[in-house]
């Protein structure tokens, strides 16, 4: 089965199931062994995590449920992300978990809201002295990581509010309808690199789809997005993600100036003919 699909000009059809499930997602500390299935390891090396820039928007409303922006482009994320793994349309997964039944018995520990932070994203590792040093950090990382998946797992309706649905709604309605524009531009801008392995790099291929898409359709102002993709970077991809999706996506902003500057200027020509 072709694994570029990330690249793939047609309609929102990525292939099945590439890997054979998703795990809970996420980690706080921008672990990929949370994302993809791959052997644990227990290093000394442990990734310290560190607060993204002040928010202007409270992160809870009055009925004790995420509201911030930020809440709705990582629910955005992960919807976008496990549609590409079971080759589904985002928007379809979205509502589907949406309108989900809870399970019989299923209780929702909303202390969690409170625990959860997902303006904290991975720091620069802290060399441990001693093993027993380790594993507290490391019993202290399972229970944010344990946190992170039982809010990340939730039924959104019990996590978001409802302005945060709609939002995360529009973000992944602009993905679909977006999608082989920005596959091209994607295809412009990545680094070959990512392009010659796409299985791998899911995950910051969808990073860039929804950025790019809400800068296109939505009209979300530039500076704001590509903060926002950069943070989602740091906090759920690995390596120097972060800092090629920050250099995709100026180049990619970069070449819908020039393009847009050059229809204006065709639209003037015409006018004075």
């Amino acid at each position: 089965m072709e694994a570029g699909f990330i690249l793939s000009c047609s309609s929102f059809n990525p292939p099945k199931t590439l890997f054979t499930s998703i795990s809970k997602i996420s980690s706080p500390r921008g672990r990929r062994e949370l994302l993809l299935p791959r052997a644990a390891t227990i290093p000394l090396i442990i990734h310290n995590p560190i607060g993204t820039s002040a928010s202007n928007y409270p992160r809870i409303d009055k009925s004790g449920k995420f509201c911030s922006p930020r809440a709705a482009r990582e629910l955005a994320l992960m919807t976008l992300y496990a549609a590409c793994l079971e080759g589904s349309d985002p928007v379809r997964l979205f509502e589907k978990r949406l309108n989900a039944r809870k399970e019989i018995g299923y209780e929702f520990d909303r202390a969690c809201l409170m625990e959860y932070d997902h303006m904290t994203f991975g720091g620069p590792p802290i060399a441990t002295q001693t093993i027993e040093e380790a594993d507290q950090i490391l019993k202290n990382y399972q229970k944010e990581s344990h946190i992170e998946a039982e809010v990340l797992s939730a039924p959104p309706k019990l996590v978001y509010s409802k302005l945060i649905l709609l939002f995360t709604r529009k973000l992944l309605a602009a993905v679909s309808d977006n999608w082989e524009s920005s596959v091209l531009a994607i295809d412009k801008v990545a680094p070959d690199n990512w392009k010659n392995e796409p299985a791998i790099r899911i995950l910051e291929f969808s990073v860039l789809h929804l950025a790019m898409s809400e800068i296109a359709v939505l009209g979300t102002r530039h500076q704001i997005v590509i903060n926002e993709a950069v943070d989602l970077a740091k906090r759920f991809c690995d390596g120097a993600a972060p800092r090629v999706i920050n250099g995709c996506l100026r180049t990619f902003l970069k070449e819908l100036e020039e393009n847009g500057k050059d229809q204006a200027q065709n639209v003037s020509m015409q006018e004075n003919v």
